[in-house]
């Protein structure tokens, strides 16, 4: 009687043909990206709570340089690698 029931709510999985890579984001620009602009965050949220506007811009520079740094990082090889295209953009995997 239980294996009549398993084979009822057994829902069949349909996996695309190629997945995505795999390490989401964990490479050094975006934990570099992620860190600067948490601590620009973190000091123009002080500046507002202590009334001191100059220093909420500076949290507002710390943030933009945040953005600069991690796609510079980027750039330099640090970043997820782009998936491999053909010669007309689409993606390498991709079927017609």
């Amino acid at each position: 009687m239980a294996d009549e029931s398993l084979e009822r709510t057994t829902e069949k999985v349909h996996l695309p043909v190629a997945s995505p890579p795999r390490n989401h984001g964990h490479t050094l620009a975006a934990w570099v990206t992620v860190i600067v602009v948490m601590s620009g965050s973190v000091t123009a949220a002080l500046a507002v709570l202590f009334a001191i506007p100059w220093l909420f811009w500076v949290g507002m520079a710390i943030i933009v340089v945040g953005g600069v740094v991690g796609y510079v990082l980027k750039m330099l090889g640090f970043g997820q690698p782009a998936a491999p295209t053909t010669r007309d953009g689409r993606p390498a995997d991709a079927r017609d």
